[in-house]
């Protein structure tokens, strides 16, 4: 009997199915728990699916390909596997919506846009490819929309958390990031943008190629703003003042190499850090030493390792009290 995924995705991708259908369709690949369950109905559309031929074929050997490039990677990068545990899975789910997005834009002819979605829970960093070959890591409790087909043929991609680009270069078909408060024009880049919704800046910081920061939803900007290698622009929130400066780009985008580079942070905004990082939840008892400053660098420690860091390093204590994290002073 036919499985209720298999069912959905039989009317989903039905050429006269209703856009209710396609949708719940496409929701799957927002939910890892499915993803299994998703894979084994995608290998068996793929073997039997003649409708859209010849790009099955070319499909099938695109997701083995990247698949490949995953499971290589996994053994490349074992220590990374401690730290961001099933990031792989999570993003092998990814690869697969996207290749079913592809076939599933072959059959619909609607002029709406479609759009697709990445998460990168806390305590993960996951990789996502987008059709166009462009990169995207995405950092801890951090998440993307993104489509390839956007008003004038504008590559978009709309950003709660943080996330670091490598963008394939196309004149034609601008590649537009949408942060909750500016526009990121971008040609063929490398950069990285951090908008965490909590937090009261939202960062862009340029490695490589230009971009113009423009004016988005909740902010105005009077000129637009063209921005280069090794500058950074940041934003306060409150007063929607935006400045510019010259930064060592590595200090912000070491995180997608498993790096972290702190540079007189205080402790408040450490210990942020360290619970979307580890996925834990961190309590400081005493306000006063959320000021005490951090300067170091962390690779592949265990949260335990980063704690005794700290202890050695400030004038704090740390103990583990009902499942949580518990930072005191020692004073």
């Amino acid at each position: 009997m036919e499985n209720k995924i298999s069912q959905i995705f039989r009317k989903g991708k039905k050429g006269d199915g209703s856009e209710k259908e396609r949708q719940e369709m496409l929701s799957f690949f927002h939910h890892p728990d499915k993803e299994f369950e998703v894979k084994r109905t995608l290998f068996e559309d793929l073997s039997t699916e003649n409708e859209f031929a010849p790009n099955a074929a070319n499909l099938k050997s695109i997701f083995y390909n990247l698949w490949r490039i995953i499971e290589e990677r996994e053994q490349k990068q074992k220590n990374i596997r401690k730290l961001i545990n099933n990031a792989s899975k999570i993003a092998a789910a990814i690869v697969i919506g996207l290749l079913i997005g592809l076939a599933s834009t072959n059959r619909f002819s609607s002029k709406e846009p479609v759009y697709y979605s990445a998460y990168s829970p806390k305590g993960s960093i996951s990789e996502v490819q987008l059709p166009d070959s462009t990169i995207i890591f995405l950092n801890a409790d951090s998440r993307i929309r993104y489509s390839m087909e956007g008003e004038g043929g504008a590559r978009e991609v709309y950003i709660s958390g943080e996330a670091w680009f490598h963008v394939k270069k196309n004149v034609e078909n601008p590649f537009i990031v949408h942060t909750p408060s500016y526009d990121v024009l971008v040609t063929g880049t490398q950069f990285n943008v951090k908008a965490y919704e909590g937090e009261r800046q939202i960062t862009t910081t340029l490695e490589e190629g230009q971009v113009i920061i423009k004016s988005g939803e909740n902010v105005r900007i009077a000129e637009d703003l063209e921005i280069r290698p090794g500058e950074q622009v940041v934003l306060d929130k409150n007063t929607k003042e935006l400045t510019v400066k010259n930064v060592e780009t590595r200090w912000y985008s070491s995180w997608k190499d498993n790096k972290l580079i702190f540079v007189n942070m205080n402790l408040k905004e450490l210990v942020i850090l360290l619970e979307r990082r580890y996925g834990v939840e961190i309590v400081v008892r005493n306000t006063e030493i959320l000021n005490l400053h951090f300067d170091g660098t962390l690779k592949n420690e265990s949260i335990k390792e980063v704690l005794e860091i700290l202890h050695r390093t400030l004038p704090i204590n740390y103990s583990l009290v009902d499942q949580k994290i518990e930072i005191t002073s020692n004073k």
